[in-house]
């Protein structure tokens, strides 16, 4: 088996890095999901991006309790998980989101394998649910991702589509344990407001690693659909800010260029995003149309979420396909 591999007997500390705008309704279960973890040897370091709520007084609740809090003006997310692992003092990180939380066994389950095998990240099954919602009520879904991988360019290769519609979705940034010396040789987050940023640091993170290993115990449960987000721009800065990440993400993969898969999956994703910005954004669009074509070329346009425009998606071409749907959904909002 490749990468290091030996025992470590020391009992390392873990620093969970909990970034805050505006999610004083959640914050209180995220930081106790931390205060019960069956891992006892951490630190909480909550930072407070300038929210508008009650979040700061929510988090000055649990001062004491092994909690750090710092307050700083808005600034987005990356910029608050950068402050979080300035104070940081663990040997290893935990990034939750304030909406989010964490099952008991999380963090233990995940040393426990992670102790054999200091070079890799850690990994765990997530969780999706809706507000309103029981989340224990959830059932879990077993990803391609839980065999792990020896080989993080592999890894990615599957995460980015480049092989077949087996792979690919979306890993959420707290079903990660990063040992901190793979953080510190990966490079830290990105300072762009970006809805991608995770995407981006983590693509970075696991180049820098040995590999992945998961594990079976623990869970992740991830919040969709609320406001209790980090602070944004305007759609186009966001559209820039996601363009930019796969940007890196190629700059990133340029010496696996060589391996099956990388180009395919590089292609695939300017080629998602040459679509999607098309009829708001045409010069992202642009950007993205060139940066594909690099790639190998245009993929059929993706699933547009309507039976009429998915059976022309094959027959017409893709700049007529997204202007008529475009004009569409402009008339159904009249």
């Amino acid at each position: 088996m490749e990468g290091d591999i030996r025992v470590v007997e020391t009992v390392p500390l873990v620093s969970v890095i909990i970034p805050v705008y505006n999610a004083g309704s959640y914050l209180a279960t995220c930081i106790e999901s931390v205060l019960s973890q069956t891992w006892h040897n951490l630190e909480i370091i909550v930072v407070d991006d300038g929210s508008t709520d009650n979040s700061y007084d929510q988090a000055k609740q649990f001062l004491g309790n092994g909690v750090k809090l710092i307050r700083q003006y808005n600034a987005g997310a990356g910029v608050a998980r950068n402050t979080g692992l300035d104070a940081a003092l663990g040997s290893y990180i935990q990034f939750l989101d304030a909406d989010d939380f964490l099952s008991p066994d999380k963090i233990a389950s995940q040393l426990e394998i992670l102790k054999n095998y200091p070079d890799y990240v850690g990994l765990c099954c997530t969780v999706f649910f809706n507000d309103h919602e029981d989340p224990h009520a959830v059932s879990q879904c077993k990803e391609w991702y839980a065999e792990g991988s020896d080989d993080p360019v592999d890894f990615l290769i599957k995460l980015y589509g480049g092989y077949h519609e087996n792979y690919g979705g979306m890993i959420q940034p707290n079903a990660w344990l990063t040992p901190r010396h793979i953080i510190d040789k990966a490079g830290r987050w990105t300072e762009e407001r970006n809805p991608d940023d995770d995407g981006e640091f983590f693509c970075r993170v696991l180049l820098a690693s040995a590999g992945v290993r998961y594990s079976e115990s623990g869970l992740n449960y991830y919040r969709k659909s609320t406001t209790a987000t980090m602070s944004n721009r305007g759609s186009y800065s966001r559209s820039v800010a996601v363009l930019n990440s796969w940007i890196s993400k190629s700059k990133q993969l340029k010496p696996f260029e060589h391996r099956p898969g990388i180009r395919k999956a590089l292609a695939f994703n300017f080629t998602e995003l040459c679509y999607q910005n098309y009829a708001e954004f045409p010069d992202l669009s642009r950007q993205a149309y060139l940066l594909a074509l690099s790639y190998g070329g245009l993929a059929h346009p993706p699933y547009l979420g309507n039976k009429l425009f998915n059976k022309l998606r094959f027959l017409l071409p893709w700049k007529v396909l997204l202007l008529l749907q475009k004009y569409y959904h402009w008339i159904k909002a009249k």
